[in-house]
This record gives structure tokens, C-alpha cells and sequence, in this order.
């Protein structure tokens, strides 16, 4: 599996902007994406101003064609593109634990919110 762990910076202020457009971002990738199997959103307990997402997909094409042509991307980015304090980090991995089996069968999980 292609997993990518990704540093945001937000400018003072949109925090809550952010998180909040992100839900549907995170919420319609790992609902309406089949090659979605993870996405998390995480912010740093000492600066509130930056987030972690954590993603997992079943390839890079499911990562950088299929979410990023995805509505709810394009809506996120669009919404949350000027918010942003400085450059996205972003560190592409392969997931070594779960397995692909393992990453497949927790995705029914996923949709419980």
C-alpha cells in the first residue's frame, strides 16, 4: 500500500476553518474513494495551528489521480488553500503493517463515524 503522512501549517486564526473543512475531505476519501483505506487528521498538541494528515491508499495512482480529480479534494483545496503558512510537507511510505489484506478488511470500519 502507498501511505503518505503530510505536515500542514495554518495561519493563525483558521484552526477551526480548517479542521472543519477537512472532515469532508477525510470523510469522502475514505467513503467514495474505493482505493482509500485510511485518512487521518491529526494536530500537534503544542501548536494548534498544525496538522498531520495520515492517508493510505492502494497505490500512488489512487493517491494522485484518483483522490486529487476527487470532488471533495478539489472542494478542500479550494477552501483551504489560503490558509496555509508556507509549504505542504508531505513524506510518501509503503505501509508495512497492516498487510494489504489487513488495510482491505478495516475499511467497512472506517465508515462508522
Amino acid at each position: 500500500m502507498h501511505a503518505i503522512f503530510v505536515t500542514i501549517k495554518i495561519k493563525p486564526g483558521f484552526a477551526d476553518q480548517f479542521r472543519e473543512a477537512s472532515f469532508g475531505d477525510s470523510q469522502g476519501s475514505v467513503r467514495d474513494e474505493p482505493g482509500c483505506f485510511r485518512f487521518d487528521i491529526l494536530e500537534d498538541k503544542s501548536d494548534p495551528n498544525t496538522f498531520y494528515l495520515y492517508e493510505v491508499y492502494a497505490d500512488g495512482e489512487a493517491h494522485m489521480d484518483a483522490h486529487r480529480n476527487a470532488p471533495h479534494y478539489k472542494k478542500w483545496r479550494e477552501t483551504v488553500q489560503d490558509w496555509f503558512d508556507g509549504d505542504i510537507q508531505a513524506i510518501p511510505m509503503n505501509t508495512v503493517f497492516p498487510s494489504d489484506e489487513g488495510w482491505r478488511a478495516q475499511k467497512p470500519g472506517l465508515l462508522n463515524w
